[in-house]
């Protein structure tokens, strides 16, 4: 087994529901099937819709409050979003997080694009390639994932959680900030999987003590569940390596990867395979799609 070669989704064992047809499909960059066209992105619904005149809003109201029910980023998205002067109200740039608007009288643009009351929040899929920061900019002149979803159509987009930059998988983006928030809730504990190739064989004693909890120096790990899918031999160097599982219920910072390294397995790749109920199917690497309007009522379900 090749580490170099390594793809989850070529392992009879590991790859995420090859059994039938993604009822899904696939679409790279920019491209739409019938799915997306219906998906919760909104694209076939209107996006002209105004405040229910029975809906208790108190105008004006605040710009960044404004931005995130129409769907355009969660709060602290639509900060960052007038800080970094992309927003404008009646064709004035508005940088200041105290200004107000009023949603059935001021015109507001974010990069150009006159955001509409009601706009149906937006749900991507990612395929995440290795070296690509998970961050929608970065002051090291990295590349980032915003350059593979389209930021241009959807300014507010946001990762949900973070991948490593060596890290590949699942990564979902959405604008919308409060479903965000409970995905990466601990209290919801919605399972993420990850297949690793770790440095060694691990033994089944190790895989136990995995599953039970570990004490990282940010405190003990919850049970997670761990299964040793295939040992074999590093072509490279001909050195063991173990091909292993792991579904975790909470999200530390590389936690993973500090997980097998605290049994004495570092880990050579790592690679997300689903996050809760959305599984990355046949999506080429480094590619996106939007979610179907099942696939986001499935999510609201993990965190209900």
């Amino acid at each position: 087994m090749s580490d170099s070669q390594w793809n989850p989704r070529r392992n009879d064992d590991v790859q995420p529901d090859r059994s039938k047809k993604s009822q899904n499909g696939q679409q790279g960059h920019g491209s739409q099937s019938q799915n997306s066209r219906q998906s919760a992105g909104g694209a076939n619904k209107s996006q002209d819709q105004q405040p229910s005149p029975s809906e208790h809003i108190d105008y004006p109201m605040r710009l960044q409050k404004f931005l995130a029910r129409a769907g355009v980023a969660s709060r602290r998205g639509s900060e960052n979003l007038m800080t970094a002067g992309r927003v404008k109200i009646n064709g004035v740039v508005t940088t200041e997080l105290g200004s107000k608007v009023d949603p059935l009288k001021d015109v507001v643009e974010v990069d150009g694009k006159v955001v509409k009351w009601g706009a149906e929040p937006v749900y991507i899929l990612l395929n995440k390639p290795e070296g690509f920061v998970t961050t929608m900019s970065d002051p090291h002149a990295r590349k980032t994932v915003a350059e593979l979803v389209p930021t241009d159509k959807y300014p507010g987009l946001f990762p949900v959680g973070r991948l490593d930059m060596d890290t590949t998988g699942v990564l979902l983006f959405t604008t919308d900030g409060e479903l965000g928030h409970l995905l990466l809730s601990p209290k919801h504990h919605v399972p993420k999987v990850y297949e690793a190739i770790v440095m060694g064989y691990m033994s089944e004693e190790e895989r136990k003590k995995l599953e039970r909890g570990v004490r990282l120096e940010d405190g003990m790990t919850l049970p997670a569940r761990v299964d040793i899918v295939k040992k074999g031999l590093n072509k490279k160097n001909n050195k063991s390596i173990t091909l292993v599982r792991v579904v975790l219920t909470e999200g530390r910072k590389r936690q993973v990867k500090r997980m097998l390294e605290f049994v004495g397995h570092p880990v050579i790749k790592l690679h997300r395979s689903a996050f809760g109920p959305i599984k990355l199917g046949n999506l080429p690497n480094g590619s996106y799609r939007l979610l179907t309007e099942d696939e986001v009522r499935a999510l609201r379900e993990a965190v209900k």
